[in-house]
């Protein structure tokens, strides 16, 4: 009888710090499961094997940030049955997005001698802005649970379980006092879950790293900023971090735009 043959599975890096692909090196335990379900044939982070497609399924870190980049993830979609973009930079165009506030060769020029050989867009952008994606998993890093869940869920032909609620959530099932209630401004009201309330835990506002959840009431947050006594540049500054370019999110720090 003839052995089932493994669904193959690529790993690609586009403009990030490679976070969220150390997540995934650090499934550890479920990582010789994994590898022993699939077959990895690209994934330049933990392997020189580099195989040509169809893929089963694509995990793509990293935001589109060049011309190259927007022809290689084109070639990468066609060569994928089932693409997932990973992380922050990958779902809204990361850190680097926050160029897109801004003029980009007016940085250029400040930063380097000789900007005209720098090849660049005047965009970050997400991964969903260039290509159609099959999932968007959130985080800066990922959550390796919820990774491990998706992947499970392509293997196996089933739509992945990932909870869309708030960070608030993830809090009271902790346990903890809001941190708003001491004057501490938190996102975590309009914050994708993912994290497991790491920073409120520990006495810190949500910095926003799984970005937006779903339907967010951010123009209330926003009025609870100015209330608690924080200026319009203090409120803007809040929503642009790690998931800047986020809709939700950018839409409403230009609303706090001088």
């Amino acid at each position: 009888m003839a052995r089932r043959k493994k669904p193959t599975l690529a790993v690609w890096k586009f403009a990030s710090c490679d976070g969220c692909q150390l997540s995934l090196l650090n499934l550890e335990e479920e990582l010789l499961s994994l590898a022993d379900a699939v077959r990895i044939v690209y994934f330049a982070e933990a392997t020189s094997v580099a195989l040509k497609g169809p893929y089963d399924v694509s995990l793509v870190d990293g935001s589109i940030t060049t011309p190259e980049d927007v022809e290689r993830i084109r070639e990468v979609r066609r060569a994928s049955r089932r693409l997932v973009s990973i992380g922050a930079c990958a779902t809204a165009g990361g850190i680097q997005a926050l160029r897109n506030f801004r003029d980009v060769k007016e940085f250029l020029s400040i930063v380097y001698a000789r900007p005209e050989y720098i090849d660049t867009l005047a965009t970050s952008t997400a991964i969903a802005d260039n290509v159609p994606v099959d999932f968007e998993l959130r985080g800066c890093p990922i959550n390796k649970r919820q990774l491990l869940e998706v992947l499970s869920a392509y293997l196996l032909g089933r739509k992945p379980n990932v909870s869309a609620h708030s960070v608030c959530v993830e809090c009271k099932l902790r346990g903890n006092v809001c941190v708003m209630v001491t004057g501490t401004p938190c996102l975590g009201p309009v914050t994708h879950a993912g994290c497991g309330a790491l920073c409120p835990t520990y006495l810190r506002g949500c910095y926003g790293c799984f970005g937006p959840m779903e339907t967010p009431n951010t123009a209330s947050l926003a009025r609870a900023f100015r209330a608690a006594g924080y200026s319009e540049v203090e409120v803007l500054r809040a929503f642009r971090n790690f998931n800047a370019n986020a809709p939700a999110f950018r839409e409403e720090s230009q609303r706090h735009e001088e």
